[in-house]
């Protein structure tokens, strides 16, 4: 069942998104090369628990997952595209860095990424992340009322595939509120006038997850938790959580 919103419990969402993205910057600036992966994810523990918040990502335990999720980031380098658990690896220069949070104040959830590079992005990565954030740009200006989601699922690939990149199969964005993850499913690929109709009080997190070699394959790493290229090459995730307000798109996650 979709849940629709108020314009009360859309501000309060968008206290949780305020405390999303201080806790994104934060982790963005104590990203130098050195920095190990698990110093990140404490510091944005501490972060959030300054803020009043709590995770949403400890002890998530989605039914395909070998154990309930340890931390409150999830931290993607390189060749690994999401969910992957901040451990020991230390950055270094020329890392690829995708960073998503999700988190819960007063009960209601906003969840965003951001991909940046441990020091100046070569050119190939530069042009990944900037396709990856029009990408999510062109999703959130698509998310207007009387649209269909289909417009959302377009908007966002005729960019990617414009761009010449593959992206994460079988994922997508999803509905959100006073839960993490909620109906409707968000693709990043689809049909313009289809699917459910964007009414007011939708919110809805967005988040297009883009790999550079032009594929959509993957494999699991390891720990069961992480998702890789399937073919090796990098990738890039952004993500924001929006409102479908009868003025438009407002981002709450900004």
């Amino acid at each position: 069942m979709i849940e629709y919103k108020t314009a009360q419990q859309i501000d309060a969402i968008g206290v949780a998104g305020t405390l999303v993205r201080r806790t994104l910057n934060a982790v963005r600036d104590a990203a130098t090369a050195g920095v190990r992966l698990v110093d990140l994810d404490d510091l944005a523990h501490q972060v959030i628990r300054d803020g009043g918040g709590v995770s949403a990502y400890i002890g998530y335990h989605p039914n395909w997952a070998p154990s309930p999720y340890p931390r409150v980031l999830c931290i993607s380098l390189n060749d690994v595209i999401v969910h992957a658990i901040p451990d020991q690896t230390r950055l270094r220069i020329g890392d690829l860095v995708s960073v998503d949070l999700a988190l819960l104040v007063d009960g209601w959830c906003a969840d965003a990424a951001i991909s940046f590079t441990i020091g100046e992005p070569s050119a190939a990565d530069r042009l990944l992340i900037d396709t990856t954030e029009r990408a999510l740009a062109a999703g959130i200006a698509a998310a207007q009322p009387g649209g269909r989601l289909g417009d959302i699922s377009a908007a966002i690939g005729s960019v990617i595939r414009a761009g010449g990149f593959g992206l994460l199969g079988d994922h997508g964005g999803h509905g959100i509120g006073t839960s993490m993850h909620q109906e409707p499913d968000v693709m990043n690929e689809g049909k313009a006038r289809r699917g459910l109709k964007l009414k007011p009080g939708l919110v809805i997190a967005i988040e297009p997850m883009l790999q550079a070699g032009g594929h959509d394959d993957y494999r699991h790493c390891a720990d069961g938790w992480g998702v890789r290229t399937g073919d090796g090459s990098r990738a890039a995730h952004a993500e924001h959580t929006i409102a479908i307000t009868t003025s438009g798109p407002v981002i709450l996650t900004a």
